[in-house]
C-alpha cells in the first residue's frame, strides 16, 4: 500500500506560522489515516523554525524572507531535504501539501510583498519533491490524488 506524504497542518497539527492548522475534513484523509498510509511533516518546523513564527514569503530571487527581512532560506531548504528523505525512506510517490505556502505550495505562492497577493509558483519542498519524481498535490486536489491511488 502506497504511503502519502501530507502537510501536518492539513491533518490538524498546529504547526503553521501563526500557531494554527488548516485541517482538511475530507473522507479520503480519514480513510488514509486509518489505513496507516500517511506520513506527516511540516517542512518549516522540521527545518528548525518555531511555532509560532514570523510570516515568510518567497522573493523573486528564490530566497525566503520574513516580514522583518530575516533570511530563513536555509531552514526552508533543510525542511525540504528532510521531507525528501522521508519520501525515500518510505518509497513515497505522492505528496499532499498546503497550497500557497513558501514550503509546500504546488500551484501558487505568496508574491513576496506581504500584501496577500498570490502568484503562480511552487514552494521549496514542493519543487524539490517534484524534481525527484514525486507527484505533488494541494488540498484542493485530494480527489485527483485519490483517483491515482485507487
Amino acid at each position: 500500500m502506497n504511503k502519502i506524504l501530507v502537510s501536518a497542518c492539513l491533518l490538524g497539527e498546529k504547526v503553521r506560522y501563526d500557531g494554527n492548522c488548516q485541517r482538511q475534513h475530507h473522507i479520503k484523509l480519514a480513510v488514509w489515516q486509518q489505513q496507516g498510509r500517511i506520513i506527516s511533516i511540516c517542512p518549516e518546523v522540521s527545518g528548525g523554525l518555531s511555532i509560532p513564527r514570523e510570516p515568510a514569503e518567497m522573493q523573486t530571487d528564490g530566497r525566503i524572507i520574513t516580514q522583518q527581512r530575516i533570511d530563513v532560506t536555509n531552514e526552508f531548504i533543510s525542511g525540504a531535504n528532510k521531507a525528501l528523505l522521508l519520501c525515500k525512506k518510505y518509497q513515497i510517490r505522492y505528496a499532499l501539501l498546503k497550497e500557497s505556502s513558501p514550503s509546500c505550495g504546488s500551484n501558487s505562492v505568496y508574491d513576496g510583498t506581504f500584501s496577500g497577493q498570490k502568484i503562480e509558483g511552487m514552494g521549496v519542498t514542493a519543487k524539490l519533491l517534484q524534481a525527484h519524481g514525486i507527484k505533488v498535490f494541494s488540498e484542493q486536489q485530494i480527489n485527483e490524488l485519490s483517483g491515482l491511488l485507487e
